[in-house]
């Protein structure tokens, strides 16, 4: 699936509404998107680019979830709306609201609020 960049307020509020809208799978099902992923990095960052790797792995390993990133340098004010007091941080939204929160690059709570909230 890889790894999707939001580049402003909209492309934010079009992946949220992947976890609140039923997509179609590749059978033609409809199946709802359960979990968004939002990497919030800066391209300064040593940890951020130390774990872009492996949340492209993750992106692969969990198909049915959407993974995006937003750089809070381009993207300030979305990255205060959010919340965002240290990079990287990731957010996780489930039927549009967010349920968990990591901070800092680490992969194995990165992995447990995703299998937590799937």
């Amino acid at each position: 699936m890889g790894v999707h960049n939001l580049s402003d307020r909209a492309s934010f509020d079009s992946a949220l509404a992947r976890t609140t809208l039923k997509t179609a799978s590749a059978d033609g099902t409809q199946q709802p998107a359960p979990l968004v992923v939002i990497d919030c990095f800066a391209t300064w960052c040593g940890p951020c680019k130390a774990i872009a790797p492996k949340i492209v792995e993750y992106s692969e390993k969990y198909p049915q979830v959407g993974f995006y990133k937003v750089d809070v340098d381009e993207v300030p004010a979305l990255a205060q709306e959010l919340g965002v007091r240290a990079m990287p941080t990731f957010l996780f939204f489930k039927d549009g609201q967010k349920v968990d929160e990591v901070l800092g690059a680490v992969p194995p709570a990165i992995v447990a609020a995703i299998e937590k909230n799937l």
